[in-house]
């Protein structure tokens, strides 16, 4: 085991302890866990420890470096076709097998019902609605097109057409926006944004904005099936929970779920490898030393992200349930503190935030510190689950809260400075990941499966676009913090300036 390694298990660690804790801590005081469910659990802790250090550091070996160079490649060409086909065809291969991606689409069957593709005409749609976004994401770069004014009009037409779909599928809409940049999607694209915008010398503000525009692409897209479908209903149907009697019966399902992810990680890999394959016997762009260390993460992420996805879905996902099951049938309003505590410390646990936020302060040259985006997403991730477990209680609109939302998030885009606003709307899609879409959505689900089964479509999903929405709001307020406290310090030192000035010339 590399030093490299251990480092990022003890970052990783330090991320997953604290909500591990309180699942603990739940569990002996107000909501029980059988034996066996505690023990998929800990089990769970263990591989999201060792898989979520994994694949950060293969990220950092593998899809930086890729994403950078390509991204520089495509710009160098000076051909804007060129440029958008990459970022289309990018676009639909490291969406079209996101794992949280295939979570969301098998719990919509009326879709899945419809056509010969089954779940994967959500897959697809939302894939391409990638793919078209991406393209105008990178085309923005190029032409230097200022993000605010995008993601208002972007942000605009998906509400407009929200009147033209059913509510009920509202929260599928907006929470697709969510599960897209996950694990595999948010390291590749967000390097890609970082090499077309060195090129342009402007890596700093345009550098962020690709993960943003790429989350609101599937919102649109998917209300256009909507409306091509003219989908009226949809309904969730609550699986029976996995039964864990002995340690025989422990084994088999860890080995279910060591087969299923390691399947759905190599498909989500391949096509990135191929690009990459080709796209090195094209231009020749790393030497032998080079690609060694590249094989290396791609082994790295790919071991990570088996192991994370192992532990998310078949030691989390259950226990959320169960938790979201007996604190509503305890009593219901725990459910408020105790998904804002979960929330807060949730986002921490999310692999794609620690990428974020190490580009984020790579890219800042130290100035805005991974500690200030962290304390900023768990703040907004907090707001927004005891916003999700209030609308499950009180069951109002989820439009009561997305469109105010993203009303005061957009105009927040003119007073906080550019980048900020590409950082918060990067980081939007960026804290709905694995765990949330394996624990808290799960919680979500347990909870309205005892307060009001009929409308788990409709009160629990929401809440992938919940976390979404609120890390826009927090990390654009600290941007204007930022600003504030940038010109007084200008303003002091110019004042200093003048007093030396003055000094001399007496």
């Amino acid at each position: 085991m590399t030093h490299a390694l251990k480092v990022k298990i003890v970052e990783s660690l330090t991320s997953i302890f604290p909500i591990a804790l309180i699942i603990m801590v739940l569990a002996a005081v107000l909501t029980p866990l059988d034996a066996g469910t505690f023990a998929l659990f800990l089990i769970g802790t263990f591989l999201l420890t060792l898989g979520m250090g994994c694949f950060t550091l293969g990220a950092d070996m593998s899809m930086f470096v890729i994403g950078e160079k390509i991204g520089t490649a495509m710009t160098q060409s000076r051909k804007v076709w060129l440029i958008a086909l990459l970022s289309f065809v990018i676009g639909i291969i490291v969406t079209v097998a996101e794992p949280d991606l295939q979570i969301l689409a098998r719990q919509v069957p009326a879709l899945a019902e419809r056509t010969f593709l089954g779940s994967y005409l959500l897959i697809l749609t939302v894939a391409v609605g990638v793919g078209i976004f991406l393209t105008l994401a990178m085309l923005r770069i190029v032409l230097g097109i200022k993000l605010a004014y995008l993601l208002i009009g972007f942000y605009t037409v998906a509400f407009v057409l929200s009147i033209f779909v059913s509510p009920s599928f509202w929260a599928v809409a907006f929470d697709s926006g969510g599960v897209t940049t996950g694990p595999m999607t948010v390291p590749f694209i967000m390097s890609l944004g970082v090499g077309v915008a060195s090129i342009r010398q402007k890596g700093q503000s345009d550098s962020f904005g690709l993960v943003a525009l790429s989350s609101v692409g599937p919102i649109i897209a998917v209300m256009v099936l909507a409306v091509a479908f003219q989908i009226e209903d949809v309904e969730y149907t609550v699986a029976p929970l996995t039964s864990v009697q002995t340690t025989g019966n422990m084994l088999t399902v860890y080995l279910h779920g060591f087969g299923e992810y390691m399947g759905e990680v190599a498909i989500a890999i391949c096509p990135i490898l191929v690009f990459f394959l080709v796209f090195q016997l094209v231009s020749r762009s790393f030497h032998r030393v080079q690609l060694v260390k590249i094989a290396m993460g791609f082994l790295y992420t790919f071991v990570g992200l088996v192991l994370f996805l192992t532990g998310a879905n078949v030691g989390f996902m259950p226990v959320g349930r169960e938790i979201g099951q007996s604190l509503a049938g305890y009593n219901k309003w725990l459910l408020i503190p105790v998904g804002m505590l979960i929330g807060y410390f949730v986002v921490a646990a999310e692999p794609a935030v620690h990428v974020l936020n190490k580009q984020v302060e790579r890219m800042s040259a130290g100035a805005i510190r991974a500690r200030t985006m962290k304390l900023g997403l768990c703040a907004g991730v907090c707001v927004s689950l005891g916003l999700a477990m209030l609308r499950i209680l009180l069951g109002f609109n989820i439009l009561y809260i997305l469109l105010p939302g993203y009303i005061l998030a957009l105009a927040l885009t003119f007073f906080t400075p550019n980048m900020f606003t590409g950082i918060a709307f990067d980081s939007g899609g960026v804290a709905s990941g694995a765990m949330v879409s394996s624990f808290v959505l799960p919680m979500a689900i347990g909870a309205c499966n005892v307060l009001n089964p009929s409308a788990i479509m409709t009160d629990a999903f929401g809440c992938v676009a919940f976390v979404a929405l609120t890390p826009l709001i927090t990390i654009q307020i600290i941007g204007i913090v930022y600003r504030v406290k940038t010109t007084r310090i200008k303003k002091s030192f110019l004042h200093v300036e003048d007093k030396i000035l003055v000094f001399e010339v007496d």
